[in-house]
């Protein structure tokens, strides 16, 4: 299971597992809420570095290099990353409801494409509900660590795509081949480099990358969700570029959230854009 206990003073408390964690939540511009025995429970607590990396500084000599948690009916491995990652977005359980019963919905088993698609929970999801899935990330270490969720999660046979490789590069050669898909979810970051070092910039490269992806929306295209977490761009900023390349749909924006175990607070975690059809087949 996970929970945010608390959050303020930049940072933020998470219970993932049976482990508490500390880590940074520059959004967090209020005061704390627990009083520091709460806080004092931590089981590591990830420092940034100027660079953008960081280092974890461990509390608990038992803490075990990974672990496994349930999270939204999946088993996920948890593990400690260099830049303050766990291996899970609990921000993505906001949109997990929402592509559950767009999947469900359909009468067809719907190709989706995931790019950018980390650990694998919006693939394993989709690949729960029924979607065939093609899975990229550019670094192999995600790919094989999502394959491992879906070993966990009991879903190895399910029909999913791993695919390691530049998303841009990949895009390009999937219109070569006339390949179509039913929906898209990806998930960019705002900085980063494929396997064979290509650059990535959002704010630089994520229109043209949409303008490409338009050309893999299937007859039926249901739906496409993109979610993001750079400063300065905004949900309406995702909103605008959906609406230059998809067609006459449902559009919707907003913050994603994560909130507070006791409800009495969101904390706000990016935002999201999504177009969907107005009719399901």
């Amino acid at each position: 299971m996970y929970k945010l206990i608390d959050s303020g003073d930049f940072q933020r408390l998470d219970k993932v597992g049976e482990y508490y964690l500390i880590r940074p939540a520059p959004q967090a511009i209020w005061k704390k809420s627990l009083p520091s025995s709460v806080w004092d429970k931590k089981d590591a607590c990830f420092e940034r570095n100027v660079s953008g990396g960081g280092k974890w500084h461990i509390y608990n000599s038992r803490l075990p290099k990974s672990w496994i948690i349930d999270f939204s009916g999946l088993k996920l491995e948890i593990k400690l990353t260099g830049f303050g990652h766990i291996g899970i977005f609990p921000e993505h359980l906001f949109e997990s409801k929402w592509i559950s019963e767009k999947i469900s919905n359909l009468s067809f088993s719907p190709e989706i494409l995931n790019l950018f698609a980390y650990t694998g929970f919006t693939s394993l999801l989709s690949a729960k509900h029924g979607a065939k899935v093609t899975h990229l990330d550019s670094a192999k270490g995600v790919v094989d660590w999502a394959r491992n969720n879906s070993k966990l999660s009991g879903l190895e046979s399910k029909p999913i795509r791993w695919i390691i490789d530049d998303v841009t590069k990949f895009v390009k050669k999937e219109i070569k081949r006339n390949k179509v898909y039913d929906a898209i979810i990806l998930d960019p970051p705002s900085f980063g480099r494929g396997p064979d070092n290509e650059l990535w910039k959002l704010e630089d490269h994520l229109y043209k990358l949409m303008e490409d992806l338009k050309k893999l929306f299937s007859e039926n295209f249901q739906f496409i969700l993109i979610s993001a977490h750079t400063p300065n761009i905004t949900p309406l900023s995702l909103l605008n570029i959906l609406k230059d390349v998809c067609p006459n749909g449902v559009f919707e924006s907003g913050e994603m959230t994560v909130p507070f175990e006791d409800k009495s607070k969101l904390l706000p975690c990016g935002y999201y854009a999504r177009w969907e059809s107005k009719s399901e087949i």
